[in-house]
């Protein structure tokens, strides 16, 4: 069993950043891919940024050129950088992981494991 917890959420203005963090107490998230995920009111949780245990990375079109994501398997976390933050990227954050090798899996079914998620609110 894979626990998650996702940290680093909160409010922020336009225009501002945060970077969210996903870690795993007692396991090593090194040859999992990971997926970050999130939900707004009302929404379907949504696909946001990806990596695979090899370091490649790949986005939603929605936050390209804004978001980066990235893991330090020394601290075994896993980051998400957002920049440049709009109104309609609010939403609850998960982190996910998927025991797989190769590209990441963009598809939220094929994810194992959950957080429980961070808020994130953009307004001002």
């Amino acid at each position: 069993q894979v626990q998650l917890v996702e940290s680093g959420g909160g409010l922020v203005q336009p225009g501002g950043s945060l970077r969210l963090s996903c870690a795993s107490p007692g396991s090593t998230l090194e040859r999992y891919a990971i997926g970050w995920f999130r939900q707004a009111p009302g929404k379907e949780r949504e696909g946001v940024s990806y990596i695979a245990s090899d370091g490649s990375t790949d986005y939603a079109d929605s936050v390209k050129g804004r978001f980066t994501i990235s893991r330090d398997n020394a601290r075994n976390t896993v980051y998400l950088q957002m920049n440049s933050l709009k109104p309609e990227d609010t939403a609850v954050y998960y982190c996910a992981a998927d025991f797989s090798q190769g590209p990441p899996p963009t598809q939220e079914y094929l994810y194992d494991y959950w957080g429980k998620g961070t808020q994130v609110t953009v307004s001002s």
